[in-house]
């Protein structure tokens, strides 16, 4: 079966354990760079994961594949709310969490087993304006972005 890929690298001054709680514990600090939105879980393998938009609503949900902080998560990932984007069902979201010196490398990995994908390029979209805000307001205490995403 074809497969469509969606890799985003990055590196961001920060330190593995800061770098793994703002992307999994610290929910208000992942509203501001997430443009709002917020994930919930228990962040262990086996536990529901699910994204909440500002209003409430879960725009995608999904189970935590592997945990192993500060280093390493993938999430099964299912969209809930755009038809289209609800009719390719599931892909796979691995982040990893590197040291490099006085930076953390990571490297987002986002595949579906589908070509083309419409999720891969929502995506593609998302994620560079995502990891840019959780960059910034890791290394500056301020985002770079503050337009709404997803785009309504």
């Amino acid at each position: 079966m074809a497969r469509s890929t969606f890799v985003y690298v990055t590196y961001i001054r920060t330190t593995p354990e800061k770098l793994w709680s703002a992307l999994t514990d610290d929910v208000e600090f992942m509203k501001q760079y997430w443009f709002g939105v917020h994930c919930e879980s228990p962040w262990t393998a086996g536990s529901e994961w699910k994204m909440v938009q500002g209003d409430g609503q879960v725009s995608d949900a999904g189970e935590i594949v592997e945990a192993d902080p500060p280093r390493r998560l993938v999430i099964r990932w299912w969209h809930k709310s755009k038809p289209e984007l609800v009719a390719e069902g599931e892909s796979l979201c691995t982040m990893e969490l590197e040291p490099s010196g006085a930076a953390v490398k990571l490297s987002i990995m986002h595949t579906i087993e589908r070509e083309p994908s419409k999720l891969i390029t929502a995506v593609s979209g998302g994620w560079p304006k995502i990891i840019s805000n959780l960059k910034s307001l890791l290394e500056t205490g301020s985002v770079a972005l503050s337009e709404a995403y997803p785009p309504r």
